[in-house]
């Protein structure tokens, strides 16, 4: 099967509010969670908030090509507040191998989780250590910054 090298991710960056979204959400604890990890994202990260799709919150990006071929145009980290589960993009882990081995012994101390290839999910922040949390997210922007410099 022949690779379509200009093929773009479904999902792209728009110039819609993340914090318009955020004060859209529901219930009003999904919506207060979305807000603490608005501020969280921003203050470890130092990047601007920007929606990619209609509902993830997105910070920094990056481009890259799979060894298929595919480009892909992507967010450096990010989360959605969704019905079922607090989806948290964190693309260091799944890049870089180091940063993987680092993120599964924080996820072994993080509290009640499930995850995916890129993706932790969450109930809600209650049922985590934030502090670990905020650890992830930092070591994470470290290693895209590093893997994919600006």
């Amino acid at each position: 099967m022949k690779a379509n090298p200009v093929t773009e991710t479904k999902t792209q960056v728009s110039d819609a509010s993340a914090a318009d979204f955020i004060a859209k959400v529901e219930p009003m604890a999904r919506r207060d969670d979305a807000r603490t990890l608005l501020a969280l994202f921003e203050r470890v990260t130092g990047a601007e908030a920007r929606m990619w799709g209609d509902s993830i919150v997105g910070f920094g990006e990056y481009r890259t090509t799979y060894a298929s071929g595919r480009n892909v145009h992507w967010m450096r980290s990010g989360f959605s507040p969704r019905k079922a589960k607090i989806s948290l993009y964190l693309m260091g882990g799944y890049c870089d191998e180091g940063a993987g081995e680092k993120r599964a012994a924080a996820l072994a101390r993080l509290g009640k989780h499930k995850t995916g290839a890129s993706c932790l999910y969450i109930n809600q922040l209650a049922d985590i250590d934030l502090c670990v949390l905020e650890r992830m997210i930092a070591d994470d922007w470290a290693a895209m910054q590093r893997i994919y410099p600006d």
